[in-house]
């Protein structure tokens, strides 16, 4: 309604969602940054990854690369309209490397270095 009897005008409603989850969506993807230590990315092993339904281990193979993206299909956001199905969730690892390395472990990666 008008003020002092004016016309009835539009109603204009803005929604900000801030995203306070470790996810960021695109449509029903979702994207997801990993820290994997140095050690799991050149040797391999297992790492616990959350998802929106709980934890689940992916496997790291030997040799992973800084950004490397593993997909984990249906276990991103639920796709509109379509009941059932869901989106994929995209892995992305960090690697971290070690800081403030002891002697032992300098000289082992010395040795590394000179086999290379």
């Amino acid at each position: 309604q008008g003020a002092n009897g004016g016309p009835s005008g539009d109603l204009y409603i803005q929604f900000n969602i801030n995203n306070n989850t470790e996810f960021k969506r695109e449509k029903a993807s979702l994207y997801k940054t990993v820290e994997l230590d140095l050690y799991t990315a050149v040797l391999g092993g297992d790492v616990r990854v959350k998802t929106l339904t709980g934890e689940v281990k992916l496997k790291v193979k030997a040799g992973t690369q800084n950004g490397t993206q593993q997909k984990l299909r249906g276990q991103g956001f639920p796709k509109y309209k379509k009941d059932n199905e869901k989106g994929d969730l995209l892995v992305t690892f960090q690697i971290q490397t070690p800081e403030n390395l002891s002697d032992k472990q300098r000289e082992l990666f010395e040795q590394l270095k000179e086999l290379s």
